[in-house]
């Protein structure tokens, strides 16, 4: 089942589910989250049957999330890379939500960034809620999977050795277009029957490609460590890391720029598709 959540020209959010080339809405859900908290399925179809056709629907991020973690440095070939050797334990760092954007929309160089970077990752949507649970628990409170692209300015990121300043850049993250459910997609570790390709491109050029098999720390792994300190609730979401490629990899390194296209891809699931746009917004915001 794939789930998504549209915008509507009120203002006003729905969730819908994917049936062939039209989105049924799941009656008066805001969005995917209001779906999973629900506990229901989104088999339904909801508010009289009331269909949209999927193309040119206003899609935004699948799920605006109560919690955001990320894991930096998880795939083999991105380690390597980076010149940085296997950890321990994952490496996890945060996002704030008004970070997330929808899968189709315009992501905005930042004027104080020169360098704008990629990283297409696994996005992990939690089903249930979770707290002290095994790795043999965790894949239960799993409802699906999604794309991310962790879009980041390097040159804030390495400001300090914490990366937050420099993954939190508002409406920088394409979430979507879909939460397409585990039974869609089996074992999306790539452990058992189903081993993911994973890639992103930037102006048709293929960028990163990688499979989810190359992860240090799977989606089960990953739930299972975080509900240790946290607990994790329907609609939270983990970023599950990036596989080599990305710009500030490369030598020369290579960054994006306004006009650009980016399009993040993962087998299964399918496209995020977002132009690169010059900043010209003053949104200056001050209060007395």
């Amino acid at each position: 089942m794939r789930l998504a959540t549209i915008r509507r020209p009120d203002g006003t959010t729905a969730a819908a589910r994917l049936d062939g080339d039209e989105l049924v809405v799941l009656g008066d859900a805001a969005d995917v989250i209001a779906v999973l908290a629900g506990g229901g399925g989104g088999s339904g179809g909801g508010s009289g049957d009331l269909r949209i056709p999927l193309a040119g629907a206003d899609l935004g991020p699948v799920v605006r999330p109560g919690k955001v973690i990320c894991v930096g440095l998880n795939y083999r070939s991105h380690i390597e890379e980076m010149g940085r050797g296997f950890p321990d334990h994952p490496t996890l760092f945060s996002k704030f939500g008004d970070t997330l954007t929808g899968p189709y929309d315009d992501i905005v160089i930042p004027r104080v960034s020169a360098e704008v970077d990629w990283e297409v990752e696994l996005g992990v949507v939690i089903g249930r809620p979770a707290r002290h649970v095994e790795e043999a628990e965790a894949g239960a409170c799993i409802a699906g999977y999604t794309i991310v692209n962790d879009v980041s300015m390097r040159d804030w990121q390495w400001r300090t050795t914490q990366w937050d300043q420099g993954k939190n850049f508002e409406a920088s993250t394409p979430v979507g277009p879909f939460l397409v459910t585990a039974d869609e997609l089996g074992d999306a570790e790539g452990k058992g029957a189903v081993d993911l390709e994973i890639t992103c491109r930037v102006d048709g050029k293929a960028m990163q490609t990688g499979r989810t098999c190359d992860l240090l720390f799977g989606p089960a792994a990953l739930v299972a460590y975080i509900s240790q300190f946290t607990t994790l609730r329907p609609g939270d979401l983990i970023a599950t890391g990036t596989p080599g490629g990305v710009g500030a990899g490369r030598d020369p390194k290579v960054f994006l720029a306004p006009g650009q296209v980016l399009e993040t891809t993962i087998e299964g699931i399918g496209s995020c598709r977002n132009r690169l746009v010059e900043d010209k917004n003053d949104d200056r915001t001050m209060t007395a």
